[in-house]
């Protein structure tokens, strides 16, 4: 399926976030006019991926470069099979049988059929769609952008995946801990971003602010915000826990925000035993898509929140902690993954492992609004100068010029 609908983005759109990088991207974009490429993932909707790629789409079009997105065609038990993979890939003592990695491979061959893979450089993003190239006539120039943490894979799978990621000529991964041992002459760090202008992101007002929160029955009380999905790695019950320790000193709410994404099957299990977990604590609040919270709604709880919580125990980027932190907000998490590269520990948040020492840290900002305000103040700072959109488009764009 090729995705459309894209939002008006263009280069000059974004000239007040720094008008130097603009001008490389401009000089780099100038050497690849009519470059056609090509990006396929999973989804169209729900994901951080497909958040990334409705900005970046119209924004290389708008360079001159004739980019696409395709998303695969599959049934529900693919994305059963795909995530014991993800999950896998992560870590995860799991088993992938015959079976299911030949039902892998058919929705891959047929979609290699189907979708629209005519392009000079095709981006195929996380294991998915990974094997589309097995299956293709004629060789474009291939790339795998994976959005996981690949620190320690499960070696039974990785075998399997190693084989199908062979043809690829550039791997992108968010840190260079993430790079496979076979693959590292091929690897290149490459961390996603944050879009100022998507609803998500952009500047709204109090009384925007107000009415959302008005809308969703939050309380003006402190609130400790953690955005993530209901996966076993995102930890949640872990931040209920951190969240009952602070509450035993302070008066917060602990509000939860996350998007049940369509190739993630497992997310409404866990979305339920969180659920039941946090019991009936009216000060802890649910706030999905399910009841209506889009880009915009999330926009609003970040910039009322008071810091962010993350408390996942692998993370292959967490771009939400970038989010949040564009908010101008401090960020308390678990330092696992890419979020070490993110929260510079005692000087934008905390990093801390155990869920006493995250709710102590939560406690001392609490206390000192002078130092929550600091370090909200240097997280946006760090994310204007790494992580916005435009940095992204440009390290896309000088991948494309390497190959």
């Amino acid at each position: 399926m090729t995705v459309t609908g894209f939002p008006n983005r263009k280069l000059k759109d974004y000239k007040d976030f720094g008008t130097e990088i603009l001008e490389e991207i401009s000089k780099v974009a100038g050497k690849l006019k009519g470059l056609r490429v090509v990006h396929v993932n999973a989804t169209a909707f729900g994901g951080g991926v497909a958040e990334l790629l409705y900005t970046l789409i119209p924004l290389m079009q708008s360079v001159g470069i004739d980019a696409r997105w395709e998303v695969l065609e599959a049934p529900p038990n693919f994305f059963n099979i795909t995530k014991k993979m993800h999950n896998a890939l992560q870590g995860a003592d799991v088993e992938i049988s015959d079976d299911e990695w030949d039902t892998y491979m058919k929705i891959n061959e047929e979609n290699a059929k189907k979708l629209n893979l005519d392009a000079d450089v095709l981006i195929i993003h996380d294991p998915q769609p990974a094997a589309l190239p097995m299956f293709l006539k004629s060789f474009p120039k291939l790339i795998w952008r994976c959005h996981i943490d690949l620190s320690k894979p499960n070696k039974r799978v990785w075998n399997r995946m190693r084989e199908i990621l062979s043809p690829y000529r550039k791997m992108l991964f968010h840190l260079k801990d993430y790079f496979p041992e076979s693959f590292k002459d091929r690897s290149e760090a490459f961390p996603p971003s944050v879009d100022p202008l998507s609803d998500k992101n952009r500047e709204i007002t109090e009384d925007e602010i107000n009415g959302i929160l008005k809308k969703l029955g939050i309380s003006r009380k402190p609130a400790i915000t953690v955005v993530a999905r209901f996966d076993p790695w995102k930890d949640l019950f872990s931040a209920v826990d951190v969240y009952r320790i602070v509450k035993k000193s302070e008066d917060v709410q602990l509000l939860i925000v996350s998007s049940m994404a369509s190739d993630d099957p497992e997310g409404w299990v866990f979305y339920e035993k969180v659920l039941r977990y946090a019991g009936t604590d009216e000060d802890i609040k649910f706030l999905t898509n399910l009841i209506g919270v889009g880009s915009l709604e999330v926009n609003a709880i970040q910039r009322f929140s008071t810091l962010g919580l993350h408390t996942a125990t692998r993370e292959g980027f967490g771009l939400v902690i970038s989010e949040m932190m564009w908010k101008g907000n401090p960020i308390v998490a678990r330092p696992a993954g890419g979020v070490k590269i993110q929260v510079d520990d005692g000087e934008n948040g905390y990093l801390r492992w155990s869920k006493e020492d995250l709710a102590q840290a939560i406690l001392e900002l609490l206390a000192d609004g002078e130092k929550r305000r600091k370090f909200g103040r240097k997280a946006k700072e760090k994310v204007r100068r790494q992580f916005l959109t435009t940095s992204h488009l440009l390290r896309y764009l000088k991948i494309f010029e390497k190959i």
